[in-house]
């Protein structure tokens, strides 16, 4: 699917649809099938490898530049619903810069573009495309934080619940935001070579505001890092020390078990031995043999029961 969009003026920030390509504009790709993308390398140069790379799920990020083309793939975060839960992953978006116009392409629609096209992102205009450009690679350090600020949240929600719990439900959920920030570590750390990259950069350079820009993104990038890297260790602890809690709570249940089980072998063996068909029968003859064999087993299961008590069995 194509989209073709351009701002009118400094002046007028509305963002007009258009149906052909025109000097200044921005054309937005999202899972594009290969006529579609054979007919934006006719109709910019760009070369067909440029417009195939971010279609790529394991698409690295990095630059690369072929004449006037200058290509960009960074990985974006998103979410998605699982097992009626969301969990957070990234996917490659490519940001390609020519003579004329700004192309981004990826293969999901995201919301870090569609905040662009529903007009939420003040002074953005197309025909700046360094400007552009920088503006979506600040909208993506955004939404990392958002994102890993939703995760530590959710995170201690499931932990509340796992002081209540015997079960691996919610440390199947811690898993699943570890494994969500194991892809954000390696996307950013990713995207951090790449942005360092981008200050080389010629039209990165051609204003000191957009290089002054620049550096706050990288600098909001490894603020997500260090985040990242934080949260990380503190889930991948609390996983260990909830594990063994679970753990310990089944020893306990079982110990508990094992205690009960041996109490009640002491009425079952007695009573088996006295079921035994014997000549002599102790206490047969004994009018009161029925409550002495009932006080000796009384007292024997209370005397275990005592000594498993005094052992912390019970």
């Amino acid at each position: 699917m194509i989209h073709i969009y351009k701002s009118i003026s400094e002046n007028d920030h509305t963002l007009k649809s258009l149906e052909t390509m025109e000097p200044g504009c921005w054309v937005n790709i999202v899972a594009p099938s290969e006529e579609e993308l054979v007919l934006v390398s006719k109709k910019t140069g760009v070369p067909l490898d440029f417009l195939k790379a971010p279609l790529d799920d394991e698409e690295t990020s990095r630059i690369e530049t072929e004449d006037n083309n200058t290509l960009i793939i960074l990985d974006i975060p998103f979410t998605e619903m699982e097992d009626n839960s969301l969990t957070y992953d990234t996917y490659p978006i490519g940001i390609i810069h020519t003579e004329k116009e700004i192309i981004t392409i990826c293969l999901k629609n995201s919301k870090i573009v569609q905040d662009f096209v529903d007009g939420k992102i003040k002074s953005f205009f197309t025909f700046k495309r360094s400007r552009f450009i920088l503006q979506i690679l600040n909208r993506i350090s955004t939404f990392y934080l958002l994102y890993l600020r939703q995760i530590d949240k959710k995170s201690v929600l499931i932990e509340k619940r796992l002081h209540k719990s015997m079960k691996n439900r919610e440390l199947i959920q811690l898993l699943s935001l570890e494994k969500s920030l194991v892809y954000f570590s390696t996307s950013l750390k990713s995207n951090e070579i790449t942005l360092e990259k981008m200050l080389k950069i010629d039209f990165m350079q051609k204003y000191e505001e957009d290089k002054d820009l620049l550096e706050d993104v990288i600098i909001e990038h490894k603020q997500a890092i260090e985040m990242t890297d934080i949260y990380s260790n503190i889930l991948s602890g609390t996983m260990d020390a909830f594990a063994s809690v679970i753990s310990n709570n089944l020893n306990i249940v079982m110990k508990l078990l094992a205690s009960i089980t041996i109490v009640m072998a002491i009425p079952n063996m007695i009573s088996g031995l006295f079921g035994m068909n014997m000549q002599y029968i102790p206490l047969s003859g004994n009018p009161n043999g029925f409550y002495i064999i009932i006080g000796l087993i009384v007292g024997l299961s209370l005397a275990s029961i005592a000594i498993l008590y005094k052992k912390d069995m019970f």
